[in-house]
């Protein structure tokens, strides 16, 4: 029988953030559709709620959820991925979280995100490349079935090689900074929030952290995301690097940069909320168990 000093605790399982990542993406996929839509758009403001509208209209409910396979594939191999290597970088660095220090918890962050969104690069080309299918004319829609027809379609009909590694740099930057915004700031807010006798390790305390994380996450990576979703997005020869991007973006003055703000947030915030309310109650319900004192 335990000590009454001990307690039990439970810690998230390897794969956790993956399963996590993959659920929250169903609720929040079409929220990231219509982001990328209005990201892409070249002339004039066009608001997310027209974009949802004319979604609706021309392509049914269905619609929203366009790409849908890609994203999940995504999430279970970026988000497993960043979440693995930032949890076996913790443990090294220290047994107890509070020990580490929040520059050495960012460094983790930004080396498990690049990571991770090296690996889930390909997924990401071909969830934006679904995503914006509906805003073409017919004769220029890729139409792929789903998310490794769109990946075969892919290594095939393009240069592979050239176009994934121009793309998948842009899409280690934002992942990297992404998970910074996310992580550790969640974890440290959270620490923070339990000092408090008003917070308790509850879905409560989850929210407000995640809230304020996701918040975060978007303020930083809204730059990068712009100029990720227009590179992934490209024709063969219409940008020449990643440097080409930042220019023709450039034309539409600084607010180019900022496109998708709002439906950004919109998107992100719920996406991290739901992941760290997703990757707590699967750590509670199905974590393994630990006796700590």
């Amino acid at each position: 029988m335990p000590d009454k000093e001990q307690t039990e605790k439970r810690i998230k399982k390897w794969y956790f953030g993956g399963l996590a990542s993959a659920g929250a993406v169903c609720f929040t996929h079409p929220l990231d559709l219509l982001k990328v839509l209005v990201q892409t758009q070249q002339e004039g403001k066009v608001s997310m709620m027209k974009t949802a509208v004319d979604v609706v209209q021309n392509n049914g409910i269905i619609g929203l959820y366009n790409g849908l396979s890609a994203s999940i594939l995504r999430q279970l191999t970026y988000s497993t991925v960043r979440f693995v290597i930032y949890e076996i970088i913790k443990q090294h660095l220290s047994t107890n979280d509070e020990q580490v220090s929040f520059p050495l918890l960012i460094s983790a962050a930004g080396i498990a995100g690049g990571i991770g969104g090296f690996i889930g690069a390909p997924f990401s080309i071909i969830n934006v490349r679904m995503q914006n299918d509906m805003k073409l004319s017919p004769n220029q829609r890729r139409n792929y079935r789903h998310a490794l027809h769109g990946l075969w379609s892919f290594y095939h009909e393009e240069n592979f090689a050239k176009k994934f590694t121009k793309s998948a740099s842009i899409a280690c930057v934002r992942c990297s900074i992404i998970t910074i915004g996310q992580l550790p700031f969640y974890d440290r807010i959270k620490l923070y929030l339990l000092q408090f006798d008003s917070f308790d390790d509850d879905p409560v305390t989850h929210f407000t952290a995640s809230l304020i994380a996701g918040t975060i996450a978007t303020l930083i990576t809204q730059p990068i995301d712009v100029i990720k979703t227009r590179m992934m997005n490209s024709k063969p020869g219409e940008y020449k690097n990643i440097s080409d991007v930042i220019v023709h973006t450039a034309k539409l003055g600084p607010s180019g940069f900022f496109k998708g703000s709002l439906p950004s947030f919109i998107r992100l915030a719920p996406q991290t909320i739901l992941l760290f309310l997703f990757l707590e109650q699967l750590t509670i319900r199905f974590g393994t168990e630990v006796i700590t004192k």
